[in-house]
């Protein structure tokens, strides 16, 4: 199995180092045996340990991954008995970052006992695999990726969990149409007489070509329905369902069904919004918290949300999580009859939310942003995108309130400088600050963000910043997790030195960065960031053309015990996932660093657009064949191919 090797000597290590510190020392440090001697002996040191201890320091800890536990339960016979033990009390089971075979699936599987709530990525797996762990003790089941699963299968799924509370499906929108009928959602829906959540996404195509496969999942909902997510949803169809069970032949609103009086959450990606539907469903959702809305116009759409369907949100008394988005993904368009009018109602009168989310509200400016910033006191997420009229005057007078913002994000809004981020820097609840796209903000700014010691993301993707900036990122107190420097053309391989200098927090936090598309990057920033941060599982490097063989190297010896001299004593965590799409700089020779035992623990690892796919692709094959685990992607999905995955096949 995956790890196997490298974690065996892991595992081994921290219980003999633990024996050193207990009563057994002394008959550890009697043996003096080799780590290869202990695995390979069957009179290992760890077969004396008794099984009641490994059982309790495996409660303790809280392993990286699941592959750790399979791994080291192949040492030793007692390690073997105490995981096993350990995974069979497992209830959930998330295997969402695994896109695994069936035969890696079926073995991990086996090892647990009564399930009852799991999330699974399917690209990779059959009918049988998915049948092995349905019964009537699963409680909460969401299936990725379901491209290789047969409608018949999902459409029984109803009758095999009949207690389900929560049902996730995702279809691949590139399907063949006829093998849609397979997919019986009546009688699968109709048997779950539990079900409170429903979500059903189709990724790919247009919603008006692929929408077929949800016609008519309104009338199937069972009433005991409180969460509804779909994706695409007919705008028609809602309206039509909606009014068809709350207005009378004269058009007289009646009360609500059954249904709509228990809908709290309803999440919608349509091909239009309009004041019509926003109406219909305020009227009808008494007891809505959140509503998702997203449209993807393929056209400038002729009855379009205003002010008046903004002001219909007034009546949803119950309403805290608010999203309306206009995707410019298949037309360039934004909702140009909702102005400041429409936020001063919507502030007024929906003053109890705690999130809100608008994109494409070109006509909306700084006074209307404002009112709902200072109307809505217990806002904690506040995003907004494309905004063009946007700029610091909303932010003006933040800082002299209390505020319990915890998420703000600001995305491609041309106007917001760093005087505007100061401001925001003084909500101290702050955690996550994404100002992607927003290219007058500059290193004045990262002083008053650094001093944030609850942020754990920060996203300056695009932005003015300098090598300095980071220098002053890297002597902060923030304890940021996930960072963001795509685009951040300023930056070069002394601004990411700087980054990890002096042994900053920032080394130690760090898990996720993003440095794609920055032209000064080389194979000396990729060192300083494998030589500085500790804790690093996810990178990102696409379109970085100065990157070369010499970085993948590096990067596939992250993790190893020679790789991070700095942090003696503490445990160098191993990348998991690496972005180096179009790399030019990367040659077919990076391709023997995939080999073992190098990027031990790699998950996946996009190389679209480099010469590492060119040719007849043996090599990929043979490291395909030897790290099951491993998803490669030929492609230009972002990292994990979450909304990418259905326009390819994985592997090769």
């Amino acid at each position: 199995m995956e790890n196997l090797r490298f974690c065996s000597f892991v595992w081994i290590g921290r219980v003999q180092k633990w024996r050193r510190r207990t009563k057994y020392g002394n008959s550890v440090m009697d043996h003096k045996k080799t780590t290869a001697t202990a695995v390979a002996g069957g009179d290992s040191l760890l077969e004396t340990i008794p099984e009641s201890i490994l059982n309790e320091i495996f409660m303790r800890l809280q392993p990286e991954t699941l592959t750790t536990l399979c791994s080291v339960s192949c040492v030793s016979r007692t390690l073997h008995s105490s995981v096993n033990k350990l995974l069979s009390s497992f209830s959930s089971i998330d295997l969402s970052e695994f896109s695994l075979d069936s035969q890696t699936f079926d073995g991990i599987i086996r090892r647990f006992g009564k399930i009852e709530k799991i999330t699974v990525d399917c690209l990779r797996l059959n009918d049988a695999s998915i049948r092995s762990f349905l019964g009537p003790d699963v409680e909460e089941l969401i299936l990725l990726k379901c491209s290789s699963l047969s409608y018949r299968l999902l459409s029984s799924i109803g009758r095999t969990c009949p207690n389900l509370r929560v049902l996730t499906l995702e279809f691949s929108g590139f399907i063949d149409k006829s093998a849609v009928f397979d997919l019986n959602l009546e009688g699968s829906l109709g048997s779950c007489r539990f079900l409170e959540s429903l979500q059903i996404k189709v990724r790919g195509g247009e919603i008006n070509e692929y929408g077929f496969m949800l016609l008519g999942i309104y009338h199937l909902l069972p009433q005991t329905v409180k969460i509804l997510k779909l994706q695409p949803a007919s705008a028609l169809e809602t309206l039509v369902y909606l009014r068809t069970f709350n207005y009378t032949s004269l058009g007289v609103l009646i009360a609500p069904t059954i249904f709509g009086q228990s809908l709290t959450h309803i999440s919608l990606v349509l091909d239009s919004i309009t004041d019509v539907l926003l109406r219909t469903i305020a009227h009808s959702l008494p007891l809505l918290v959140e509503l998702d809305l997203k449209d993807r116009p393929t056209s400038e759409p002729s009855d379009d949300l205003s002010d008046v369907g903004i002001q219909s949100l007034v009546g949803c008394r119950h309403l805290t999580s608010l999203s309306l988005v206009r995707s410019r993904q298949l037309f360039a368009t934004s909702f140009k009859r909702t102005t400041d009018m429409g936020m001063f109602l919507l502030s007024e009168g929906c003053k109890g939310l705690e999130s809100i989310r608008l994109s494409g509200f070109s006509k909306v400016s700084d006074a209307g942003f404002t009112s709902v910033l200072n109307s809505c006191l217990n806002l904690k997420k506040f995003e907004i995108q494309h905004a063009s009229l946007l700029s610091d005057l909303a932010f003006q007078d933040i800082s002299k309130a209390p505020r319990s913002l915890t998420d703000v994000k600001l995305v491609s809004c041309s106007y917001i400088t760093s005087e505007a981020v100061r401001e925001l820097a003084s909500c101290r609840d702050l955690e996550s600050l994404n100002l992607l796209g927003c290219r007058s903000v500059a290193d004045s700014c990262l002083t008053n963000v650094s001093r944030l010691k609850l942020l754990t993301s920060l996203n300056l993707g695009g932005a003015d910043v300098t090598d300095n900036g980071m220098s002053v990122l890297g002597n902060g107190n923030a304890p940021i997790s996930t960072l963001s420097l795509r685009g951040c053309k300023r930056v070069t391989d002394r601004g990411i030195a700087f980054l990890f200098k002096n042994e900053g927090k920032l080394g130690k936090s760090l898990s996720s960065l993003d440095l794609g598309h920055m032209p000064g990057l080389t194979d000396d920033g990729i060192r300083s960031v494998v030589d500085g941060c500790l804790g690093l599982v996810e990178l990102c490097i696409r379109n970085c053309f100065h990157v070369t063989d010499a970085s993948m190297e590096a990067l596939g010896l992250k993790g190893s015990s020679s790789s991070n001299k700095r942090f003696e004593g503490e445990k160098s965590k191993v990348l998991r996932r690496v972005d180096a799409y179009n790399c030019s700089g990367l040659s077919v020779e990076s391709l023997r660093f995939l080999k073992k035992p190098l990027f031990c623990g790699l998950q996946w690892i996009g190389i679209g657009g480099t010469r590492l796919i060119c040719g007849d692709n043996v090599g990929l094959d043979e490291i395909q064949r030897e790290r099951k685990w491993l998803t490669i992607c030929s492609d230009g999905c972002e990292m994990g191919c979450h909304d990418g995955w259905q326009y390819h096949k994985f592997g090769l």
